[in-house]
């Protein structure tokens, strides 16, 4: 694995040197666009709106238009000018019990690993999340962005869960929802049932991305000249005058199911 980027986590007056490693990767098929006339690949090119020609990368500069037409051009090192601490701290500003983070804040996983001489530190601020159930939150600044984030034990790992802004998550204000219960008494009784006979202890190795393997049958069948067959049926919504029937014989497949694991 390769560290992409390195700094120190901070609270108090503690600085722990760490290492920041991505804990997820994309297992998805990947597509190339192509020309549909000949299928030759598609290129992305940069290219100058004045001249109308192609740039090179290396001749490519960051600028922020701060009137019309007139551009201020940042290089590397200026966006570390704006603040050298926050480009190389992980900074803890609170801890909050684990429990009370809203998953729909929680956008990217990472690893954090100590920097020679830091595992004591390391252990101490890991132990010490483990045994109050705390998580921290804290900013830091990865590809010129300040990002929320929230660092949790995971074992003897610290976790760094990098975490949307509030303004950034939509209020669902304008969904048309039920604003009470509208089940009966009994629906609910079983549906409370059901949702017994089919709870589980998380197991994530469990869950795989089928979709991609069945997707791979039908580029596999195309390449071999054949027509691939539809697999599966769109799902029929359930009428409201079945629900009780169906609540029903899904308590009873539950039960069969739950019988014979």
């Amino acid at each position: 694995m390769r560290a992409i980027w390195t700094g120190s986590i901070s609270f108090g007056l503690i600085n722990i040197p760490v290492k920041l490693y991505t804990a997820v990767r994309d297992t998805r098929p990947d597509f190339d666009l192509l020309h549909k006339k000949d299928l030759s690949p598609i290129r992305y090119a940069r290219v100058c709106k004045a001249e109308g020609e192609e740039v090179a990368f290396k001749d490519i500069v960051k600028g922020y238009q701060y009137q019309k037409g007139d551009y201020v051009v940042l290089e590397d090192g200026d966006f570390k000018k704006a603040n050298v601490r926050k480009t190389q701290t992980i900074d803890i500003h609170d801890f909050v019990d684990a429990d009370q983070i809203d998953p729909k804040f929680l956008e990217k996983p990472y690893y954090l690993e100590p920097a020679k001489g830091a595992k004591k530190a390391y252990a101490l601020l890991c132990e010490g999340l483990k045994k109050t159930g705390k998580a921290g939150i804290a900013s830091f600044v990865l590809s010129t962005r300040q990002h929320l984030a929230a660092v949790r034990p995971e074992g003897n790992i610290l976790v760094l869960n990098q975490m949307r802004y509030a303004e950034e998550i939509v209020e669902p204000t304008e969904l048309d929802v039920p604003t009470g219960s509208e089940a009966t008494k009994k629906e609910l009784d079983i549906a409370v049932k059901l949702i017994d006979q089919l709870t589980s202890d998380f197991k994530p190795e469990q869950y795989r991305d089928t979709y991609s393997e069945e997707l791979m049958r039908v580029i596999r069948e195309k390449s071999e000249g054949r027509v691939p067959k539809a697999v599966g049926a769109a799902p029929v919504p359930t009428e409201v005058p079945d629900l009780m029937s169906k609540l029903r014989q899904s308590l009873e497949q539950a039960k069969k199911k739950r019988s014979a694991a």
